[in-house]
């Protein structure tokens, strides 16, 4: 039935209307005709006596008969007349009729006032009749043994309660009602309350106003209590996946849409994994089951599961052109080196597909192109390549800003990438741009910007630049912008100031893993163990500057009780050898260092630069390990200046000076940290 609808006793034809009560029926007509005159005493004293009703149950016939004909003032005029309480007072659960009658006629009054715009009132006497029918039944309606107009009718006030109250503007009583029609016993049918499930979830979500927990009095003993908002909207939701996958109401798209949203917000995609692995088939294709199972599994950082599922999803005897696939297949590539050159297909495909009503994804799908090119050059085998897919890269990022001129994430990466190649002013100007058009809000665009200030010498600017960005940052969020400032600190030749913000970071970051108590979760416990870790490698490398062995070892001990495993300390260790003349447990630590990470680039620097004091019959092996360093990292200026001393002495003058031109043009542009810890 729909909300404009009433329980109704009266027959209607196309021809003519009739009351029919108590065995009894009645044409309307001379009743309308009373009615149009204004009578309503004299209509109502007719309907009493031809029908043998009472005065609460003649308005209520009167009420409706108005309210049908489209009189709304005309019917809330009659329906005024009703005397809800004294009539209550009157009826027995044993006299549903009666009872249906009179709340009827409140129940009209209330639709009356809704249309009339008077929701503050209809909230009140919607509340009156819930009231009425706890009062009618106090111990809950009984199951299966009420009337089902009657029933009808007082599921509708039930649910009609909130949204009457949030049309009044009414929220935190709205928030109440919410909880009250779905705590007590109104013997609501699975669709009445699935959509009102429903629609106290979305109300969650989308109010910005914080409900609070359910009073002690609703709390079941030992349930669990939600704690905000979020985790009671995700609660309905999950309950109503819950009674789809029971077959307790049909499937409705739209609670899964919203449960997407609220898991996303707290990073639970999991469990949005299990609802669709739950669900019937037949309810999704199996695409886009896999295409919704791969966006989950991505979102938690599961990007070789979310791989497969788009490569099933994507095949040729599927959907292979499916441009959503496309795009969320070439963003995971985008991020891993090893998949850049298959992300490249799968970007360049969904350019080729954004046409008619998707052009607009264009853009999208021009700067995932950018990007996997930029990451496929990091791994490429020769410089002439590397430099031509740097070059592709920069070309479709700025196509893609063509597309969307406002993108922040286009600015940056441009910025970025623009960085890496040391073209310093055009990193700088889009770095600027990046932090005006987001307002100073994120803050890699500071850091971006004074990593370029940095690598142009500016340490003093780039100090400011860092100051300004901690003033804009929470307290949590500061740890890349102090560990920043330590190194502007060093590079200055202020190494005390440098360790002393790195143990306020150190302070920091301890304080931050200790307040969110024994609640965190997995995930949040590794990375706070990171954030450690990295302090205390900083300051052990800060040491090792300043040969404070003693100090090395014990930041080297704190830092391995986060991460057992690490090719930066094995290499510290190493370095730390090196000082001390102990060249055979240096070599060896840079080897285990590299054995743990083959990407780690400062240890095969070291390594080619040891070897190379060992004799001409080491210049091979050393020249290969300092080529493959520059393979991974072509601005290293280190590695440059070692193989072009390496070059020296093999007498290869020429390339010799074309290396440590190299190394002698990137120390003039070297940042104090890489610019790929900003990407």
């Amino acid at each position: 039935m729909a909300d404009d609808e009433t329980p109704s006793q009266t027959q209607e034809s196309s021809t003519a209307r009739e009351f029919s009560a108590n065995g009894t029926s009645m044409s309307t007509t001379d009743v309308e005709a009373k009615l149009d005159k204004g009578n309503i005493e004299e209509a109502e004293s007719s309907l009493r006596e031809r029908l043998s009703l009472n005065s609460e149950e003649a308005r209520t016939l009167l009420g409706r008969l108005e309210y049908q004909r489209g009189n709304v003032e005309a019917a809330l005029r009659v329906l005024d007349g009703i005397d809800l309480q004294a009539a209550i007072q009157k009826l027995q659960p044993s006299s549903q009729q009666a009872a249906r009658l009179v709340l009827e006629g409140f129940y009209l009054k209330v639709k009356s006032l809704q249309k009339l715009g008077k929701f503050a009132e209809a909230a009140q006497d919607c509340a009156n009749i819930l009231d009425a029918v706890g009062r009618i039944f106090p111990q809950g309606i009984p199951d299966a043994q009420v009337e089902s107009k009657l029933q009808e009718m007082i599921s509708k006030a039930v649910e009609l309660l909130p949204e009457l109250l949030k049309q009044a503007g009414k929220y935190q009583e709205a928030m109440a009602a919410y909880r009250r029609v779905l705590l007590n016993p109104w013997n609501l049918d699975n669709d009445c309350c699935g959509r009102i499930q429903k629609a106290f979830a979305v109300f969650l979500l989308h109010s910005g106003l914080e409900a609070g927990p359910p009073s002690l009095g609703a709390q079941a003993d030992g349930a669990y209590v939600p704690k905000n908002n979020l985790e009671e909207a995700i609660l309905l939701l999950l309950v109503l996946m819950r009674k789809i996958h029971h077959g307790d109401i049909q499937w409705d798209p739209s609670v899964l849409d919203h449960l997407m949203y609220a898991l996303s917000l707290c990073s639970q995609t999991p469990v949005l994994s299990k609802q669709l692995e739950e669900l019937k088939p037949g309810v999704f294709h199996r695409t886009e089951r896999w295409n919704l199972l791969a966006l989950c599994c991505s979102g938690v950082g599961q990007n070789k599961a979310a791989m497969n599922l788009l490569r099933k999803s994507l095949h040729i005897n599927e959907r292979p052109n499916d441009l959503t696939a496309l795009l969320l297949a070439a963003k995971i590539c985008s991020e891993d080196s090893q998949l850049a050159a298959e992300g490249v297909g799968y970007a360049q495909r969904a350019v080729d597909n954004a046409k008619g009503v998707d052009e607009h994804l264009k853009g999208v799908g021009l700067r995932m192109l950018g990007l996997c090119l930029g990451k496929q050059a990091k791994v490429s085998s020769s410089d002439f390549e590397r430099s031509r897919l740097q070059n592709e890269a920069l070309k479709y990022l700025d196509s893609a800003l063509s597309f969307e001129q406002d993108n922040p994430d286009i600015i940056f990466e441009l910025g970025a990438h623009y960085a890496e190649q040391r073209n310093l002013n055009a990193a700088l100007r889009f770095a600027k741009k990046y932090i005006d058009i987001t307002g100073g809000s994120v803050m890699k665009g500071w850091r971006l910007l004074a990593l370029i200030l940095s690598a142009q010498q500016r340490f003093t600017e780039a100090e400011v630049v860092t100051d300004a960005a901690l003033d804009e940052t929470g307290k949590w969020e500061q740890g890349p912008l102090l560990r920043l400032k330590a190194k502007l600190k060093v590079s200055q030749s202020r190494p005390m100031e440098a360790i002393e913000t790195y143990c306020y970071l150190l302070a920091l970051v301890q304080a931050q893993r200790k307040s969110s108590g024994p609640m965190k979760i997995d995930s949040q416990v590794d990375d706070d163990k990171v954030k450690e870790f990295e302090v205390w490698y900083g300051l052990a490398s800060l040491y090792s500057s300043l040969s404070h062995w003693k100090d090395v070892e014990v930041c080297v001990k704190k830092a391995r009780e986060m991460k057992q495993y690490s090719a930066e300390l094995v290499h510290t260790e190493g370095f730390m050898h090196q000082e001390r003349g102990e060249i055979q447990e240096a070599l060896a630590s840079y080897i285990n260092a590299s054995l743990l990470d083959p990407f780690y680039v400062p240890s095969k620097v070291r390594i080619g630069a040891l070897l190379s004091k060992l004799g001409s019959n080491s210049l091979p092996v050393a020249r290969t390990l300092l080529s493959d360093a520059l393979r991974i990292e072509p601005t290293n200026r280190k590695a440059w200046y070692h193989l072009g001393m390496v070059y020296k002495d093999d007498g290869r003058l020429a390339d010799a000076i074309d290396c440590l031109q190299a190394a002698s043009m990137l120390e003039e542009s070297d940042p104090v940290e890489n610019f790929r810890s900003i990407l």
